[in-house]
């Protein structure tokens, strides 16, 4: 017999049970288990990259008791319960598919609509959102597009997500050249910034370079993240690669010349690696 989310609900409750649960799960709040919650996310993305799906089931698996880990703990501080978190997320869903429940009832017959072009499909799920967001905002004249973009995400990922919703607006270069021409604009302050040995100028322009990188990634349609987790495995793979191909006699890094390293590297590069 395979068990079922409910069961998966119990064991938690139990963890939680004040007197003969576990003595770990008890001492947690919120905070303290969003580190868990990230990292679980991060494994998640990691076996998707893999390709490793049977890796995928445990994580996904993972990523689910975090869900249910929050869902006890504001069950038991009574803000919501796992019906609310349940119901809220089906509302939502069929809300923002109107091209697939055009009466805004889940159980509406399939193929009762013309079906919309992707793109259609895009743009309405954002005039969606953007009803929502004035709905919650207690003062609308001061409503920003960039309200809602969690502070919480990676440094890559938000910044793609700012310029997105910047672009929105019309806040955008016309064409990738006007991004290039920004990148170069940007290398060359921060090649001042290094040249007047101001470091808190150096971090400030090496930030706009990067979220010019980002806006970059952004125009050739290449989601940052993702791509700098490619780069990161990349150059794990190329510097492992050299680890094990030491020159004759030397057994650390430190003992070969930058020259005999480079030689290694591009044998990395000429393998595919």
């Amino acid at each position: 017999m395979n068990y079922r989310l409910e069961d998966l609900r119990y064991l938690m409750a139990r963890l939680r049970d004040p007197q003969h649960g576990c003595p770990w799960d008890l001492e947690q709040d919120f905070a303290s288990i969003v580190p868990h919650t990230l990292e679980e996310a991060y494994e998640v993305a990691d076996a998707i990259g893999q390709e490793d799906f049977a890796q995928l089931a445990d994580e996904l698996g993972d990523l689910l008791f975090q869900v249910v880990y929050y869902a006890q703990l504001a069950e038991e501080a009574g803000y919501f319960d796992w019906p609310r978190i349940v119901d809220g997320i089906t509302r939502k869903l069929v809300r923002r598919h109107p091209h697939v429940f055009p009466d805004g009832n889940l159980h509406t017959p399939a193929g009762s609509i013309a079906p919309l072009a992707a793109d259609q499909v895009k743009a309405r799920w954002e005039e969606i959102k953007a009803e929502e967001r004035a709905a919650k905002a207690e003062r609308p004249e001061q409503l920003s597009l960039l309200d809602d973009v969690p502070q919480a995400l990676p440094a890559l990922s938000r910044a793609q997500k700012l310029q997105k919703r910047a672009a929105r607006a019309g806040f955008d270069w016309p064409d990738t050249q006007g991004v290039l021409d920004k990148l170069a604009e940007e290398l060359a302050e921060v090649r001042a910034a290094v040249a007047s040995d101001d470091q808190a100028a150096v971090a400030a322009e090496v930030g706009d370079l990067l979220f010019s990188v980002v806006n970059l990634a952004r125009h050739l349609s290449v989601d940052a993240e993702t791509a700098l987790r490619s780069g990161n495995a990349k150059f794990e793979r190329r510097f492992r690669y050299i680890e094990q191909h030491l020159p004759a006699g030397k057994r650390q890094l430190a003992e070969a010349t930058l020259a005999e390293l480079d030689a290694l590297w591009e044998q990395a590069k000429q393998q595919g690696l």
